[in-house]
C-alpha cells in the first residue's frame, strides 16, 4: 500500500512539474501574413491632464498589407508617482514620473 501511495505522489509531482512549465505556447515572434490582423496599442503621455491611446490594426491578406486602421482617443491622466531612477554611472535619485495605465485585452 505504501508503494502505491509513493507512486501516486511521484506521478502527481511529475504532472505538476510538467503542467507548470515557464514557457507560453501562445507567444509568437512573427505574424502569419497570409491572413491575420496585427494589433498594436500605445499610450502616450501628452499632458499632465491627458494621455493619448493609439490603437493600430494591420490587416494582412495573402502576404500583403491590405489596410491599416488607426484609432486615437484621449483618456484622463492618472497623475504622477515618485520612483527611483538610475543613471549610467549607477547614481540613483527620486524622480516624479507619469503613472501608466494597465492594458488588458480580451480576444473572442
Amino acid at each position: 500500500m505504501r508503494k502505491i501511495k509513493f507512486n501516486v505522489i511521484i506521478i502527481l509531482a511529475m504532472t505538476t512539474f510538467v503542467a507548470c512549465e515557464n514557457g507560453n505556447e501562445d507567444i509568437t515572434n512573427a505574424v502569419n501574413k497570409n491572413g491575420a490582423i496585427e494589433t498594436a496599442i500605445h499610450i502616450a503621455h501628452i499632458s499632465g491632464e491627458h494621455d493619448e491611446l493609439i490603437t493600430t490594426h494591420k490587416i494582412w491578406v495573402r502576404n500583403n498589407e491590405y489596410k491599416t486602421i488607426e484609432h486615437r482617443d484621449t483618456a484622463p491622466s492618472l497623475g504622477t508617482q515618485i520612483t527611483e531612477a538610475e543613471n549610467d554611472e549607477g547614481d540613483t535619485k527620486s524622480v516624479s514620473v507619469p503613472k501608466d495605465y494597465e492594458v488588458y485585452i480580451t480576444v473572442k
